[in-house]
């Protein structure tokens, strides 16, 4: 597990479909290539869709993390 210089967090929990993944794809939109968005969610669905989002907005997703139970956090690097 890696320690990550995060650049801004997203708090989507208690979020569901489609909110964390627009809120995901609009805090991206206005970051810099080279940051980190920290983002955490409860939405099982949204642990695999927004990965799928970011790899196609040309993004890296560098980590899905469990958080607990049923949170995760998702780490992504601006391209």
């Amino acid at each position: 597990m890696a320690d990550y210089n995060v650049t801004k967090t997203l708090d989507v929990m208690g979020e569901v479909c489609p909110v964390p993944d627009v809120e995901t794809k609009r805090a991206l939109k206005k970051m810099k290539a080279g940051e980190i968005l920290e983002v955490l969610i409860d939405y099982p669905m949204s642990k695999e869709r927004i990965p799928e989002t970011v790899k196609k907005m040309g993004h890296e997703v560098l980590e899905v993390k469990d958080a607990g139970t049923s949170e995760w956090k998702i780490y992504i690097k601006v391209n």
